[in-house]
């Protein structure tokens, strides 16, 4: 018996972004063994904050924008609005970390990257009410 094929594009987003969870992970573990912190950032350790902020600030929004885009999906919406929805993300949550690691401070990437989730989180939002109305 053929399944039938649903969620489609946002399983090709949370399939990528499920493997960047998986790097930004093993960078924070690897961060903890380094500087011996179990728990928290250590005392003044910008490197341990900075890394445990950028898996913090993935977990934050991910999830949320995914089921966004499911419940798009299943409402409906267009492959392209889907596509855009997840590109931004996905390039988004890529950039976020690049910018914190060159800089705890402000820096191009960082910013490029919380204005594309902050605009995938806002399309899908947005668009996912407009298909309920």
């Amino acid at each position: 018996m053929e399944m039938l094929n649903i969620l489609n594009i946002t399983s090709i987003y949370a399939a990528c972004l499920g493997i960047l969870l998986f790097i930004l992970s093993v960078y924070v573990i690897r961060l903890r063994w380094k500087h011996r912190v179990g728990v928290g950032y250590g005392k003044n350790n910008k490197e341990m904050e900075s890394g445990v902020r950028m898996h913090a600030n993935f977990t934050e929004y991910v999830p949320t924008i995914l089921l966004l885009m499911a419940l798009a999906e299943i409402s409906g919406s267009s492959d392209l609005v889907l596509h855009i929805i997840g590109g931004c993300l996905l390039l988004g949550r890529i950039l976020h970390p690049i910018g914190l690691f060159l800089s705890t401070g402000s820096s191009a990437p960082r910013g490029i990257g919380m204005a594309l989730t902050f605009t995938a989180l806002l399309v899908s939002s947005v668009n996912l009410l407009l298909n309920a109305l």
